[in-house]
């Protein structure tokens, strides 16, 4: 199973757009041993090198897709390397590039639970606008239920109910499966990949099958749960945005992992200091072996 990291940052990507905070700025100036990251999405294949699978569009998929010429095996004059795309969730960071999508010449096998397709077809009606478009099939995601997709029959995935909350946009009340994570195993090597990019906390199920992957690739939002609020961007702490923090218990969760697990902080948010290369928070990540995901990292399965 290979992994492409497309894009690593959280919503707004980094630096982002508006913010002046030390790591957007230090790193628009050039003087912070960082790289710039857009906005959070994945693509998974098996054997057919040319089958991939989206996990969430993201507002950059165009420079995303542009960066990555794996998903652009040009065999004819309209053509693209994505069979399918799954959805976490129906935030706006991982949603909105699916209008970037629409001259598909056939419609597209959408993976998504119920909740997500509720918002997704209602309040943010981008399902819908696709239909005037190349069209969508929709495909059912419940919790607990293995599936698969087209083109990589080799694989298997599982979605996992994780604690959330639908978009503030959204109109209806939460229910499980408005935020998943993924577990994808290759059946040809029995090999586990645990894709969780939003993590409000971990329980013993929760870390049963993080405990059971080769690699996670999991929430690495904030550092502390107070850093919006010290930077004075936001009022708002991590855990009242459904992020468990790498210093609120992230690094012990990782910490009790096998040594053999590959772990992989991914969807970080601008004002992380983990996004420096040299910073004493990275320090610390490297002594427990923890790695941070970048835009156009490679990972095998």
């Amino acid at each position: 199973m290979q992994v492409r990291i497309l894009g690593s940052a959280a919503g707004g990507g980094f630096p982002q757009w508006n913010c002046n905070c030390r790591n957007c700025l230090g790193v628009r100036r050039r003087e912070l041993n960082a790289r710039p990251r857009t906005q959070s999405s994945i693509a998974i294949r098996g054997a057919d090198e040319t089958a991939w699978t989206l996990v969430n569009a993201s507002p950059d998929i165009l420079a995303q897709l542009q960066a990555n010429p794996q998903l652009q095996p040009a065999r004819t004059a309209r053509d693209t390397g994505i069979r399918n795309i799954v959805l976490t969730d129906s935030q706006i960071d991982h949603t909105t590039g699916l209008l970037m999508l629409r001259e598909s010449p056939r419609p597209w096998p959408l993976w998504c639970t119920d909740g997500v397709f509720a918002d997704l077809t209602s309040s943010n009606p981008i399902l819908q606008v696709l239909q005037n478009y190349c069209g969508v099939n929709r495909q059912r995601i419940e919790p607990g239920e293995w599936f698969t997709v087209e083109g990589s029959e080799e694989l298997r995935w599982q979605a996992i109910a994780l604690p959330g909350k639908p978009p503030p946009y959204s109109k209806r009340s939460a229910q499980p499966g408005d935020v998943i994570g993924l577990v994808v195993e290759d059946v040809r090597a029995a090999r586990r990949l645990c894709y969780a990019p939003g993590v409000a906390s971990v329980d013993a199920s929760l870390f049963e099958l993080m405990a059971g992957a080769h690699c996670v690739l999991v929430d690495g939002t904030f550092w502390t749960d107070d850093e919006l609020i010290e930077l004075g961007v936001s009022r708002k702490r991590a855990a009242d945005m459904g992020h468990l923090t790498q210093s609120g218990g992230m690094i012990g969760w990782l910490d009790r992992l096998p040594p053999s697990t590959r772990r992989v902080l991914i969807h970080i948010n601008n004002t992380n200091p983990i996004l420096v290369e040299d910073s004493p928070e990275r320090e610390v990540l490297n002594a427990h072996h923890i790695e941070v995901a970048y835009d156009g990292m490679e990972i095998t399965v």
